[in-house]
């Protein structure tokens, strides 16, 4: 058997008005998409556990199978797996964002304004990034001389802290949860020991803000009506995890291609080949092809393999729909059709799936914990209730997976025998 999973990271949405009261999925043109759904069958899964926040780690987590009550630490050790960075027993592991604030004397003053810097480029990063831990390191050498810091993809980095220090009780918020409003109350906090620690935090962040404003990469960015890197945000922070491969849970060898690095991350933890496509990105300059073309030939040496392409979800934070749906409508035809076709070039020996690992509102520029549709089809996968990929026909059928981790084992085996382990 072969198995391909598409996830369009935050393509589900509610309905918006310029769109006719219709959500992107409803109103992109998905033939390949409408065809999975039309030949198998159709569902939801909750893949964000009651009581958690809904993002890319614990969603994804969820989907690929894996509890986040049982293996999630943070989102900012997946990230540094895929880095390959060092993670000790006591390590602490934090995300770091570039981020754009409201600067004083505007209409803006104190509000987060962009998660992503404007989608600041990696050479623009990392010049920031080594800059601004010179700056750190100038004033304050002490705190500084157990913490490390790893440039990522574009405005995300990661700060490892192996002073023994605890962060345990620390409370952090993602950045793209609060768009437009005060960052300054969503500033790490904690109580009693773990006030001791968010105070650390939050010096290196009040550091960024006096030093980054008059760099000269945000000077050039400025000038080129770009929005500038002029703080940086630190969340999500945990310990390495430990997580039992997929090999060993299910006996299938599995490779995923994505752009970002907390899915290159998870799927490291649980032993999953990582698919190199130079052109992948966050955006929707994204080589979706290029994506497509790889997947389609890790069919042919994996048992099942993972596309995971970013460009809804930032089309969503961005409160893009019109390009939100471009981007639904790129992977409808150069992801999923190709995969079908190859697929099928294996007889009938194949399931696929598609699905978001969580909805993100154009509307309100955030993530939504309401459980996301799924498209499934191959051997032995029927549906009572069939109809185009959107998030009404899911919502309507008869299957709702209620333990997202749980969706894994009902593609792989639903209705098979003798399947893997």
């Amino acid at each position: 058997m072969k198995y391909a999973i598409v996830i369009a990271d935050g393509a589900a949405d509610v309905g918006i008005e310029a769109l006719g009261g219709r959500t992107p999925l409803e109103v992109a043109r998905t033939p390949q998409m409408d065809r999975v759904a039309q030949m198998g069958r159709l569902g939801t899964a909750k893949t964000t556990p009651t009581g958690w926040l809904a993002g890319s780690d614990v969603c994804t987590m969820s989907l690929l199978g894996y509890d986040p009550e049982v293996y999630h630490t943070g989102r900012a050790p997946l990230e540094a797996a895929a880095l390959g960075v060092a993670m000790g027993p006591s390590s602490w592991i934090f995300r770091v964002n570039f981020v754009t604030v409201g600067t004083d004397g505007t209409a803006d003053e104190g509000l987060m304004l962009d998660h992503s810097a404007g989608a600041i480029s990696d050479l623009e990063a990392r010049t920031l990034l080594a800059d601004l831990v010179a700056y750190w390191r100038g004033r304050e050498p002490e705190l500084m001389r157990t913490m490390g810091l790893h440039p990522g993809v574009s405005y995300r980095n990661i700060l490892v802290d192996d002073s023994g220090r605890t962060y345990a009780g620390v409370k952090t918020t993602p950045p793209h949860e609060i768009p437009r409003q005060a960052w300054d109350a969503h500033l790490p906090h904690g109580s009693g020991p773990a006030n001791a620690s968010a105070d650390v935090l939050n010096r290196l962040m009040e550091l960024a803000a006096e030093f980054l404003p008059g760099h000269a990469v945000n000077a050039a960015r400025l000038g080129a009506g770009k929005r500038p890197a002029n703080m940086v945000w630190i969340w999500g922070q945990g310990t390495k995890p430990q997580m039992p491969s997929f090999a060993s849970r299910f006996g299938l060898r599995g490779a995923m291609t994505t752009a970002v690095d907390l899915l290159s991350g998870i799927s490291a933890l649980i032993g999953w080949d990582k698919l190199a496509v130079p052109g992948a990105t966050s955006y929707h300059d994204n080589d979706y092809a290029g994506q497509g073309r790889a997947a389609c030939d890790a069919l042919s040496t994996h048992d099942i393999v993972c596309c995971h392409v970013e460009a809804p979800d930032e089309m969503s934070h961005q409160g893009d729909a019109a390009t939100k749906v471009l981007a639904i409508e790129a992977i409808d035809t150069h992801v999923v059709g190709p995969i079908l076709a190859k697929l099928e070039s294996f007889g009938d020996q194949w399931r696929i799936m598609i699905l978001p690992d969580h909805y993100t509102l154009c509307s309100t520029r955030k993530h939504d914990a309401t459980p996301v549709p799924f498209a499934m089809a191959g051997k032995h996968v029927r549906g009572y209730r069939t109809g185009p990929f959107d998030e009404p026909h899911a919502h309507a059928s008869d299957l709702h997976i209620q333990h997202g981790h749980e969706l894994m084992e009902f593609f792989l085996r639903g209705g098979l025998a003798g399947v893997g382990r």
